[in-house]
């Protein structure tokens, strides 16, 4: 009888402890994961790292309430830094290494934002992209649920919506265009916020990725953010406007907060803001003009301010917060790691990181990483990044700039102390540290094959290929106003993937077809009064593509010259030109649709 009532209270106590337990994992939630990202905002732009003249009180707070990593690295120019955030590989293992010229975007496998959806997260993207704007590399291809994003690398850009110029554009939501409201900062935040409205209240955490275009150039925001700068501009800063665009960004970053804050989701939210280079213009380069926190370096340089940003991480419930720094050199492609390990994330075995998790480094009786060295390589063509020449690599204190230029950081942060003689066994080091990550890396695809959009898929029947994006050694052109203008590039070669044999249409045009107009003439509109419309005068088109070349005349009212050619499946290259007497140029925008599975 005795041991039938023990059996009945174990039993009994068993069923609480069972009851409690299974309570209480229904109410324990992962954290919500929010990643802002500006874009060409360095080191030196925010008050809280010592701009005596900037002021962003929302990012201040929060920089109290964080944890700072303070030696954190990333690429010097936009694509290179977002394709090692969403892959965690650097850029020259994942083939986005510029930001034209055919290497502007992924080469397709698994991202950030598939991982954190196979994770049970609803997932959303609002801003700048910049990798890639063709399936299978769209936002919605590479794993968020919602995307509301410009084209390329800036709103404006040829590649963009035709006529957006920041205030009341057209922007791609789920790869349809829609009309909207207001300064384009102040979209990605509304809509970041309405994204969190409409899943809140869901059993499953969100992730969101709020990359912004500002203040990357050019520089268009409200006179009211400029003005409290003009009187300096040109006597102690570089550029008013620049710091208006961040004063900008600051206020709608207090209004996430609130936001945040208003529904309770600030404490159990993994909230980060960072940047994707080096200042662009809030430093000039003869150190006259502006604020780097006592750095050389701009964007595009291997130079400390070239790629040393802010990272700051609050998650209160996880005990990440309270103002604290990490000094250890931590890097872009540990994102991926880093946030798995924290959001219990599955990382595939076959995923293929070059970052490593720093969960570790927030714990109070952290250990160390392991020694490892941080690289960075890319180049502004389609040809691979150089191994040594122009490259920086980053080993705790040390800094090997190009090979053969050692800086000790941390006594010497404008690297004026050349000590490559002075440690000759460090040079070697880090030369054998860079010689076998190049070694592994010359073996990937991605490194020796181009990023190639898909053709003939239905999850994009027509793809959209343009001059701003081309295979060339012509000087690039990006902005819708060269075009407008008739700017000529040489620059002419896409690379495609077909997928399926069959028909296919090519439309080469001088105009998108948003505003349409004929090849020899200019278009009947001109949004928002914005462009200089110039005629040019080709007198015909040739595209060559798998072993096939095809040559039309241009008649006078001609929007478009189509050729419908029979493709085999495959990769290819597609080269289109506009042929103007003996010169040849590159045709600004044409389209590769599938049409009919059928010989010509």
């Amino acid at each position: 009888m005795k041991l039938n009532k023990v059996l009945i209270v174990c039993i009994l106590i068993g069923s609480c402890i069972n009851g409690f337990s299974q309570k209480k994992s229904t109410e324990i939630k992962p954290p919500n994961v929010i990643i802002v990202l500006t874009d060409d905002q360095g080191i030196g732009d925010l008050g809280c790292h010592g701009n005596p003249w900037l002021k962003t009180p929302h990012i201040d707070k929060f920089y109290k309430q964080s944890v700072r990593f303070t030696d954190f690295h990333v690429s010097p120019v936009c694509t290179p830094t977002r394709s090692a955030i969403i892959t965690g590989r650097y850029p020259i293992n994942n083939g986005a290494w510029a930001t034209y010229k055919g290497r502007d975007a992924l080469s397709g496998g698994p991202t950030m934002a598939d991982l954190f959806k196979q994770g049970g997260y609803n997932t959303g993207m609002f801003g700048k992209w910049h990798l890639g704007d063709n399936y299978p590399v769209r936002p919605t291809d590479s794993g968020f649920d919602i995307a509301v994003h410009h084209k390329a690398g800036g709103v404006g850009e040829l590649s963009d919506y035709w006529g957006n110029n920041y205030f009341n554009d057209i922007y791609y939501v789920n790869n349809e265009p829609k009309q909207f409201k207001g300064y384009c900062t102040d979209i990605w935040f509304e809509e970041a916020m309405k994204f969190i409205d409409d899943v809140k209240n869901d059993d499953e955490p969100f992730f969101i990725y709020l990359p912004t275009n500002a203040p990357h150039g050019p520089h268009y925001v409200e006179d009211k953010y400029v003005a409290p700068y003009k009187e300096k501009e040109g006597i102690e800063i570089l550029n008013a406007k620049f710091y208006g665009m961040i004063a900008n960004i600051d206020e709608n970053f207090g209004e996430l907060e609130t936001y945040l804050k208003k529904n309770k989701l600030a404490d159990n939210t993994i909230l980060i803001f960072m940047t994707d280079n080096g200042t662009h213009h809030g430093y000039s380069g003869d150190g006259k003009l502006g604020y780097n926190m006592g750095f050389q370096g701009r964007k595009g340089s291997r130079i400390e301010g070239g790629h040393r940003v802010p990272f700051f991480i609050r998650w209160k419930d996880g005990e990440i917060y309270g103002g604290k720094d990490i000094n250890e050199a931590t890097a872009h492609v540990d994102l991926i790691p880093t946030l798995a390990s924290l959001c219990n994330l599955n990382i595939p075995d076959d995923n293929k990181l070059d970052g490593v998790d720093l969960s570790k480094l927030f714990k109070k009786k952290h250990g160390e990483l392991i020694e490892r060295s941080i690289f960075v390589h890319n180049n502004q063509d389609w040809r691979p990044p150089t191994d040594v020449e122009i490259s920086c690599i980053v080993n705790g204190k040390w800094r090997l700039i190009n090979g053969d230029k050692l800086y000790d950081i941390e006594k010497d942060k404008t690297q004026q102390n050349n000590l490559a003689s002075n440690y000759p066994e460090v040079v070697a080091r880090l030369l054998k540290d860079n010689e076998t990550f190049l070694k592994i890396t010359k073996k990937n695809d991605e490194y020796n094959q181009f990023p190639s959009f898909i053709v003939g898929n239905p999850a994009q029947n027509e793809i959209a290929v343009n001059i701003q994006h081309a295979i060339g050694d012509d000087i690039p052109i990006w902005k819708s106003e060269q075009v407008a203008e008739g700017l000529k590039n040489q620059n002419n070669t896409h690379a495609l993937n077909i997928e399926k044999d069959g028909k296919y249409r090519i439309s080469c045009r001088r105009w998108p077809k948003e505003c349409a107009g004929p090849i020899l003439g200019v278009p009947a509109v001109n949004p928002k009064d914005w462009f200089t419309y110039k005629s040019i005068s080709p007198e015909k088109v040739r595209i060559s593509i798998a072993n096939q070349i095809f040559e039309k005349s241009i008649s006078k009212k001609d929007e478009e010259v189509v050729f419908d050619v029979f493709l085999e499946k495959g990769k290819t290259f597609l080269v289109t030109d506009f042929i103007e007497g003996k010169d040849k140029y590159g045709v600004y925008y044409t389209y590769v649709s599938y049409i009919e599975n059928k010989k010509i």
